[in-house]
């Protein structure tokens, strides 16, 4: 099985799940990505990795067109249902790979991705899809979780990811991403970093995938209780398991 062949799988098991899940759609999370993203009642957007189209139907009452794109056809199906019944009418809804965007060179006023740049194996390709497809003056907006600038407590911190969800390839360091970025021609106009605090249940359960959650329950009690907090602030609360996620929110602009 390849990656992307990996990827389908794990998200089409986890497509319910991460359409409702409270650490994905919660309103406060996706109105901090919307609102960095530039208003423009003329507007074509365009949203990578859509997944169940959260951020696409939030965009879509701002923009003239949206194109919700995705390798996953049941993340389609869920992106779908929801433009529908939010009254939608100028969605759009592409099946792929965001290694190589079927859209010719500057196409979008603005490219949207959230939660998608630790699935890819190398992050540099539909980053520099995404640029390319950019107008010139257009903007890229990125939000993703990574990990710890310190190699070691970042190479956990992806193990734990990993052995819950093989789909995932590499939460990277804030500071790659930024350059990541850059390095595809695009200039930085704003970065904002936050932690969002997550408790083991709810995470393990997104996935939707029980045979996992037992072994990686016993690594990720036995690690926190040892100390190591794998960049995350892993640690026990009355016999919980809890840590955070940090998130990176960054806005790029094309040369124009």
């Amino acid at each position: 099985m390849d990656h992307l062949q990996r990827v389908q799988q794990a998200f089409t098991r986890q497509a319910s799940q991460f359409a409702t899940a409270a650490a994905v759609t919660h309103r406060d999370l996706v109105q901090r990505f919307t609102d960095a993203v530039p208003a423009d009642a003329g507007a074509v957007v365009l949203d990578v990795a859509c997944g169940p189209g959260i951020i696409t139907a939030a965009l879509a009452p701002r923009a003239r067109e949206v194109v919700a794109f995705d390798l996953t056809p049941e993340m389609l199906a869920k992106a779908r249902q929801r433009c529908a019944a939010a009254g939608l009418t100028n969605v759009s809804f592409r099946e792929g790979s965001a290694t190589d965007l079927p859209f010719p060179d500057a196409s979008f006023d603005a490219v949207v991705t959230r939660l998608s740049i630790h699935h890819f194996q190398a992050p540099h390709r539909p980053l520099a899809e995404m640029a390319r497809v950019l107008k010139p003056g257009g903007a890229l907006v990125v939000a993703d979780v990574v990990s710890s600038e310190a190699p070691e407590e970042s190479a956990l911190h992806n193990a734990i990811e990993i052995l819950r969800d093989p789909s995932h390839v590499r939460m990277l360091p804030a500071s790659e991403l930024a350059a990541l970025i850059e390095d595809a021609g695009l200039s930085i106009e704003r970065r904002t970093t936050w932690d969002e605090t997550r408790e083991f249940e709810e995470w393990v359960r997104i996935v939707d995938d029980p045979e996992r959650v037992a072994p990686v329950r016993v690594v990720v009690r036995t690690l926190a209780g040892l100390g190591q907090h794998a960049g995350t602030g892993l640690s026990l609360a009355d016999g919980k398991i809890v840590f955070f996620h940090r998130w990176v929110l960054i806005v790029a602009r094309k040369a124009g």
